[in-house]
């Protein structure tokens, strides 16, 4: 049996979740910005070509967003959580194990799952997706994941793909290998692209064919192993956790039903614990904490729910008990009684390295109800945790229901708020 990862993206994803409302919108040019509307993070294929950059600040391209009228919205972290959450589980249907790499990537382990042809399989996945969210994804597959990347390019670079490319065929791969620049190898980052291009090496193929003992000397054992997936061996597994991982995601389904909002809200406590430390482990910090709960799809006798809301926080953190309060806050505006939860979870998007600077601002305090960033103490915890593992766990406190958005652009939260959903006329 072949081996067959698929990696499904959607394609330019937090403008795709603002069309999906407005769909007046679709076919002019969108952005989305970034905190406090300073930098663009989400382009449509109309600003793209207009030659608008990812992450330019506003003000530099202020001419142009005149000149062509762009339509700007604030980013809307409530409402894309939720329809990532929405493309995710609508995936889950297509293979038995998948990896969610980030807001709106996944890995898809098909091998074995297709019946009869994998681009027909491929494209029954981006309807599927489009007709129940709405938002177009493009499918690359592979023998390996960093093939399935390369073909997830391919698939949204060349528009006769229609959206689906599969780099199993050895003669259709190296076809592709020899026109792509390097750079665009999934890994591969810019200053071994340089490096690369030094010693020759300018396209896909140029590294397919190196030896990977040649290329660990020169380089490391990740370039070596990236030259093995390109050849069609898979050295990353479907389960791992890549460093700097864009999205964490812990959840469990429960061997018992759960009923009551306190047995959820310790789950929660768990599954934040855990994130948490897998967050300090890469030295990272979150800015958004999404939670979801949900019955079980499978027993059609009982009645069925499932909810998903999501906070963006004024100061991104790494300290559990912040993001514990914080998702017992979302558990408590999301949980309705008189129905058995079979799984909850909660999900840290907009990870970025803890070195990294934010935008600072003026006026800029605590909530009252959340604990002051110690990073000693976590430290301290996950030293003891790592020592006698579980010995050491926080419990959920209190919190209040407050929480305004600061961006002056925000689309409403159509999927997540009573009092904005969509009006049709």
């Amino acid at each position: 049996m072949k081996n067959l990862i698929a990696l499904v993206d959607c394609n330019n994803f937090y403008v795709s979740c603002e069309r999906v409302f407005r769909p007046d919108l679709i076919g002019k040019p969108v952005m989305v910005l970034s905190n406090n509307d300073g930098c663009v993070v989400s382009r449509s294929k109309e600003v793209k070509d207009l030659g608008i950059k990812m992450a330019v600040p506003v003000f530099q391209v202020q001419q142009l967003i005149n000149q062509h009228q762009i339509k700007l919205f604030s980013s809307n972290y409530a409402l894309y959580a939720d329809m990532s959450a929405r493309v995710m589980y609508t995936l889950e249907s297509f293979a038995p194990r998948m990896e969610v790499y980030s807001i709106d990537e996944a890995f898809l382990d098909l091998t074995g799952v297709y019946f009869k042809n994998s681009l027909e399989y491929g494209h029954g996945i981006r309807k599927k997706v489009v007709k129940h969210t709405g938002i177009p994804v493009c499918v690359g597959m592979g023998p390996t994941k960093t093939l399935a990347k390369l073909a997830n390019f391919a698939a949204k670079k060349w528009i006769k793909t229609h959206g689906v490319v599969d780099l199993s065929n050895t003669v259709r791969r190296e076809k592709l290998m020899r026109i792509v620049p390097v750079g665009e190898v999934w890994g591969i980052g810019s200053r071994t692209h340089a490096k690369l291009n030094k010693l020759g090496i300018l396209t896909v193929w140029d590294l397919s064919v190196q030896s990977p003992a040649k290329m660990q000397k020169a380089f490391n054992v990740v370039v070596a192993r990236t030259v093995m997936e390109l050849n069609g061996t898979p050295c990353l597994s479907i389960e791992d956790i890549s460093p700097d991982k864009q999205q964490i995601v812990c959840s469990r389904s429960f061997s018992r039903r759960l009923t009551e909002e306190a047995e959820l809200s310790k789950a929660l406590s768990e599954f934040c614990s855990r994130a948490a430390e897998k967050l300090r482990r890469q030295h990272s910090v979150a800015g958004c904490v999404t939670v979801f709960i949900r019955t079980s799809p499978f027993n059609e006798q009982e009645p069925q729910y499932q909810r998903t809301a999501s906070i963006k926080l004024n100061t991104a953190t790494q300290d559990t008990r912040t993001l514990i309060t914080t998702a017992n806050r979302i558990l408590t505006e999301i949980f309705k009684p008189g129905y058995h939860y079979q799984k909850c979870g909660v999900q840290l998007s907009h990870i970025h390295a803890k070195t990294t600077l934010g935008q600072l601002e003026l006026f800029d305090f605590d909530h009252e109800d959340l604990p002051i960033e110690n990073s000693v103490l976590m430290a301290t915890m996950d030293k003891i945790n790592k020592r006698f593992p579980k010995k050491i766990a926080i419990a959920a406190t209190g919190f209040d229901q407050s929480w305004q958005p600061k961006a002056e652009r925000i689309s409403q939260r159509y999927t997540t708020d009573w009092k904005e959903l969509l009006v049709v006329k």
